[in-house]
């Protein structure tokens, strides 16, 4: 799939919750090629952020030619911090469509979010072909994004401090609702994605996981975000793949987290 690189318009940037941010880009070479699970790299003008930051696609609205970007502010100095000062109007540059998405299946699905993996879950939930239940784990009661999700899903919460919905995480969820489907995909820190496997390895669901790892040249070419493969790559030639060119999505039985 071919990639896009140049200046995109900001038409909305707002804080929504504590460090979180949502940004829309007019980009319509991306918005046309993009697909749920997929993501950008945003460049900035600060010449002591020398690596571009990737940021997963939360929604792709073809009709308006334009993206939508949730992220999270990681500290005062990342590319981020630098990121979030930019204003509606201005240009930034941005790359994508990158990785390898989700794909949409008519099987009773259950989504997955945890963090910031929770944005890219939007997108795909929209394109299901059968309601998806969705489950979303936040830290307390800052849950953002999560009435939207409602448009579109039968929606549980978990909060780490018990604020909102199921006191714990999302495994919590599906044991107190009883919860079972034909697929799981999900999206989040990787504790959170190695019970995600877990509990699919137990009761034999197919599986599919979206890493967060770090990222530098994000085109595959440096092996910066490489994660832990069962076999071995042909590329790598090791048991390694590229998260951001073979992934981020991954079926779980190939990845070793």
């Amino acid at each position: 799939m071919s990639k896009y690189k140049g200046k995109a318009i900001i038409l909305f940037h707002e804080r929504i919750s504590t460090d979180i941010y949502d940004m829309r880009l007019a980009c319509p070479d991306i918005a046309d090629k993009a697909g749920a699970g997929q993501f950008v790299l945003l460049y900035t003008d600060d010449k002591s952020k020398l690596l571009p930051r990737p940021i997963s696609i939360c929604e792709i609205d073809k009709e308006e030619e334009s993206i939508r970007l949730v992220y999270r502010v990681t500290s005062k100095t990342s590319g981020t911090k630098n990121i979030s000062e930019y204003r509606k109007g201005e240009l930034i540059e941005v790359m994508g469509p990158l990785g390898n998405g989700f794909t949409q299946t008519d099987k009773k699905s259950i989504l997955i979010g945890g963090g910031i993996g929770i944005p890219p879950m939007l997108e795909l939930s929209k394109n299901m072909q059968i309601k998806p239940t969705v489950l979303l784990g936040y830290r307390d009661k800052e849950t953002f994004l999560a009435k939207e999700f409602e448009k579109y899903a039968d929606v549980y919460i978990a909060t780490e401090d018990g604020s909102v919905g199921t006191e714990g995480n999302v495994i919590d969820i599906i044991k107190e609702k009883k919860l079972s489907a034909d697929r799981i995909m999900a999206c989040g820190p990787t504790p959170m994605l190695r019970a995600v496997k877990e509990f699919a390895v137990e009761s034999n669901t197919e599986c599919f996981l979206s890493l967060e790892e770090r990222m530098a040249c994000g085109v595959g070419a440096c092996l910066a975000c490489v994660c832990k493969s069962v076999k071995t790559d042909t590329y790598t030639n090791s048991h390694t793949k590229r998260v951001c060119k073979e992934g981020p999505v991954f079926e779980a039985g190939e990845i070793v987290l």
